[in-house]
């Protein structure tokens, strides 16, 4: 997948301008796809210079004018053949699981501590999906929203992102404590 399929699903509900499109990279769309705001900004360049999106300026008053983004017919198009094509297998790349291979031949002690900051900053990220998923949402239940909402895929991504975030909790606290259990030490952290 490239960056330009990620922003061109991410623009589908909406025009947004380049810091919206940013900030909703950073919030939704990064549980499946990390991009930096310069990268967000370029892609949005490109695909407007390949007619896939089209921007438009708002004039405002207090502010700097803005550009709009929003998907073209020749945008949605790709985003079709895109998604019709076949999915690559997902590969790890992960420093944190090259530490845990070799920790037979390492001091544990840093090993445990990354594994719990990383628990934690899982669990973080976790409570931050059970929040987007309860506002979208809003006062249905999981399965009538899922049967009528408007629109599934967010947060159905979403989801993908919670259970993503619940299973690295739960593997870094059980390799910690492995590795307490193995050194002979039963504190937690």
């Amino acid at each position: 997948m490239a960056l330009r399929h990620a922003v061109l699903a991410a623009l589908l509900d909406e025009e947004l301008s380049g810091y919206q499109l940013a900030k909703q990279f950073d919030a939704g769309v990064a549980n499946f796809w990390h991009a930096l705001p310069q990268q967000v900004y370029a892609e949005l360049a490109k695909l407007e210079e390949d007619g896939l999106v089209a921007g438009r300026e708002v004039v405002q008053e207090s502010r700097p004018n803005k550009r709009l983004f929003q998907v073209t017919d020749a945008g949605l198009g790709a985003l079709r053949r895109f998604a019709a094509a076949p999915a690559k297998p997902t590969f790890v790349r992960d420093d944190l699981l090259v530490a845990v291979q070799a920790a037979d031949h390492l001091e544990t002690a840093d090993l445990i501590d990354r594994l719990e900051k990383r628990a934690a900053f899982a669990q973080t990220r976790a409570e931050l999906f059970d929040a987007l998923l309860r506002t979208m949402r809003g006062n249905r239940t999981e399965d009538d929203f899922l049967r009528h909402g408007r629109r599934i895929g967010p947060y159905l991504t979403c989801l993908r992102g919670l259970d993503f975030e619940r299973s690295n909790q739960q593997w870094c606290r059980r390799t910690a404590a492995v590795l307490r259990e193995r050194n002979g030490t039963s504190e937690t952290g």
